[in-house]
């Protein structure tokens, strides 16, 4: 099966590559503009170009055809109308990657299921998502275009931390510093481990059953915002100092900050895979976040240059809780 990656080195493209480049009767390749900070995996045929220009794109693939697609980095319907037109009658699947936070936010009702509706009034990122899903299964619809959409939520790898300011809040947190938490930090949040959003993924490219539909893959472990904090802590050697903070009044100081939590998540996610499990027999998220956040701690902590602190964060902190302490006056 010739599966090709459009992309291939982010944090959740890297988990399936991975993991697919090791199956046997697949030749994985990579379309890439050669800036990835990631290591390729062996066996990995690397084609150097850029998607965004149709001259570069055509000179690296020439007539060439492929099973399946994978564009990881498509955002705009742009995008999306590019590819549908270069990869008609050149591909027997195309898959794009979306995101739960296209889903209805706030949530009418948990747990999300495929079905549930797509809007998302709050971050453009998502309606973006969303527009472009809706292009793809028009082109499926009309013209038997061969799309499958798959909408991760949070992936995360032993790179990338799941708070504001990243490696700053484990900095704060070491320094004894309090860290600034949305809402009461209660609300439900979804944390997967790029190794087993892969084990979803594969099961899909390549899969003729599962052509004009759409999936979220997600781990089953439910945490809290505390929870999530609480276990970066104890990863780091910390204690986690906790303020809580509305999600609109931090938005009030960083509009960016703002739109990823009210947009995504400010609200409870509980995602039912039962639909993926359908499909891909056997697929199970089984990293807890514990080992997780060790994991990602352990990659900080090996190299004293990857523990870099953003000083513009650590300031807005700051100001963001002695804010609240004077309001709680």
């Amino acid at each position: 099966m010739r599966v090709l990656f459009i992309g291939g080195t982010g944090i959740i493209s890297s988990g399936c590559a991975k993991r697919l480049v090791r199956e046997p009767g697949v030749k994985l390749t990579f379309l890439t503009r050669g800036k990835a900070d990631r290591t390729i995996p062996e066996g990995v045929e690397v084609v150097r170009g850029d998607v965004r220009d149709p001259a570069s794109l055509g000179a690296a693939l020439g007539s060439r055809t492929f099973d399946a697609v994978v564009d990881w980095i498509a955002f705009t319907t742009a995008h999306v109308q590019a590819d549908i037109d270069f990869w008609s009658g050149r591909t027997a699947q195309y898959l794009f990657i979306s995101s739960a936070s296209a889903y209805q936010t706030p949530p009418a009702r948990l747990p999300v299921t495929e079905s549930t509706p797509l809007r998302n009034p709050f971050w453009q990122y998502s309606r973006d998502k969303i527009a472009c899903e809706e292009l793809l299964i028009r082109a499926y619809r009309e013209h038997g275009f061969p799309c499958t959409i798959v909408r991760p939520s949070h992936t995360y790898d032993c790179r990338s931390l799941p708070v504001h300011g990243g490696y700053t809040v484990i900095d704060r947190m070491r320094r004894g510093k309090p860290v600034v938490v949305h809402g009461d930090g209660s609300s439900l949040w979804v944390l997967t481990h790029h190794d087993d959003f892969a084990k979803g993924m594969n099961g899909l490219i390549g899969n003729p059953h599962v052509l004009g539909e759409a999936f979220h893959i997600t781990s089953d472990e439910l945490l809290t915002w505390n929870q999530i904090h609480a276990l970066l802590a104890t990863a780091a050697g910390a204690e986690a100092k906790l303020v809580h903070v509305p999600s609109s009044t931090i938005a009030g100081y960083d509009h960016d900050w703002g739109d990823s939590l009210l947009g995504d998540k400010t609200h409870s996610m509980i995602f039912d895979n039962s639909k993926i499990k359908r499909v891909v027999p056997g697929f199970a998220a089984t990293i807890p976040y514990a080992a997780g956040a060790r994991e990602t701690l352990a990659w900080y902590d090996a190299d004293p240059a990857r523990r870099v602190v953003d000083g513009a964060t650590d300031a807005l902190m700051d100001r963001i809780i002695a804010a609240q302490a004077r309001a709680a006056g």
